[in-house]
């Protein structure tokens, strides 16, 4: 009986302890458990926070467009019969974008897939200043600064493509460059203000061809009003050159061109472009009400048979018909858009005016020995649209365009306005 009173006190003695040595053994445990997991989730919040420098974004355009006989569609080949209307479906674009930003660098990479082939668009590093990260340096292939709609994205813009004159001066918008922009604080009285200047190339995206840098800067304002609308401006200059391959080159002389020798092959023309440009938006009754303008005015070089902007990465070579020809141009264009108060529904209107050379006109172009032709006859479009946006995602878009020619009886095809009206419909995704 004795025995089992003590072995009864021993277990009343060294129980508890047993009891406590397992409660510490267990709390030791359970804190290394918390240690851990606090460990993981520091590592996962840094995973996190680079992951979050990194972002992708991307969108698809598949278009239908229906075309008069003598249009030219943004998709699928050219017209198989002269004297019928025709239609293609296609992929106008299929952009890609990489870009990683740390707060003060950044990288950017975008793609282009379309029914032509695959191309790089975007392709360049930034560094904004450490203390108000206003200020940038940008170097590589991006927009160029001049303008508003240059730099206004395909998956935002209103009608199918930008105006005629962008298209024909500025082809695929971007150029290789080296560009500054400058900005105040935002609680500065200037901080509604923008500088963007730098040297370009003046080829596009293709490389560079001759030792001549092309100056381009704009000077832009934006600023709300109240909660009800807002107003944009912007005025832009451009001061460049193209290569002339042969030892002679073109410039007016009254209504007429007039040959100039140059006594050497390899000089260059003045490319030089004056713009300013508007946008204002208000609400209203029947929705959001946005008004854009933008003109251009200056010379442009060109050859006989087209007055576009040099856009390959191969100098052009000695012969006849590279020979530079010297226009004064003057372009300009307005949009008018209009929210079907809160429905998804938008009406576009868009006037789009382009007369690449400015000392002629009508019968005067075409005429003999004026060596004037069809790529100075002014041409101007009207257009108009609508959108259905479906969600942040999807966007419907039918577009039809009145394309109008100036006429000059000397001048064959153009005798008459041309037949080139074009429909678009377009269905985007973006994400």
């Amino acid at each position: 009986m004795r025995i089992v009173k003590n072995v009864l006190l021993a277990l009343l003695v060294f129980l508890p302890l047993s009891v406590m040595e397992a409660q510490e053994t267990e709390m030791k445990n359970v804190n290394l458990r918390v240690d851990s997991l606090a460990e993981e989730t520091a590592t996962l919040d840094k995973i996190v926070k680079n992951l979050s420098k990194f972002k992708v974004s991307a969108y698809i355009q598949g278009q239908y467009q229906y075309g008069q006989q003598d249009a030219t569609l943004k998709v699928g080949d050219k017209n198989e019969h002269i004297d019928k209307g025709f239609n293609r479906i296609g992929i106008r674009r299929g952009r890609l974008k990489f870009e990683y930003n740390d707060g003060i660098g950044t990288g950017v990479v975008q793609i282009d897939v379309n029914d032509k082939g695959i191309s790089f668009r975007d392709l360049y590093i930034g560094i904004k200043d450490p203390w108000t990260k206003r200020n940038q340096l940008m170097a590589g292939v991006f927009n160029r600064p001049f303008g508003h709609e240059v730099g206004y994205s395909t998956s935002g813009l209103e009608s199918p493509e930008r105006a005629t004159i962008i298209q024909y001066f500025f082809p695929d918008e971007r150029d290789l460059g080296a560009m500054l922009t400058l900005r105040t604080k935002e609680t500065s009285p200037l901080g509604f203000l923008r500088l963007d200047a730098g040297l370009f190339a003046g080829n596009s995206i293709n490389r560079e061809t001759d030792s001549r840098k092309d100056f381009i800067g704009r000077l832009s304002a934006k600023k709300k009003i109240g909660d009800w609308g807002k107003w944009g401006a912007g005025f832009s200059y451009y001061h460049g050159f193209v290569y002339n391959p042969t030892d002679e080159a073109y410039e007016m002389d009254g209504k007429r061109f007039i040959r100039v020798n140059k006594k050497e092959t390899g000089t260059y023309m003045k490319r030089q472009y004056i713009g300013a440009d508007a946008q204002f938006s208000f609400l209203n009754v029947c929705g959001t009400t946005t008004l854009r303008a933008e003109g251009l005015l200056g010379t442009q070089p060109g050859i006989a048979s087209s007055s576009r902007s040099p856009n390959s990465g191969n100098r052009p070579e000695d012969l006849p018909e590279n020979s530079l020809f010297k226009r004064p141009f003057l372009g300009y264009f307005f949009y008018l858009i209009q929210d079907i108060g809160r429905s998804p529904f938008s009406a576009i209107f868009k006037y789009d005016v382009y007369d690449p050379n400015t000392k002629v006109k009508g019968n005067e172009v075409g005429v003999e020995k004026s060596y004037t032709s069809k790529t100075d006859l002014k041409q101007s479009t009207f257009g108009f649209g609508a959108i259905y946006n479906f969600s942040k995602h999807i966007r419907l878009q039918a577009y039809y365009e009145f394309n109008f020619n100036e006429k000059s009886t000397f001048v064959k095809g153009y005798e008459n306005d041309r037949k080139d009206n074009v429909l678009t419909v377009r269905l985007q995704y973006k994400f």
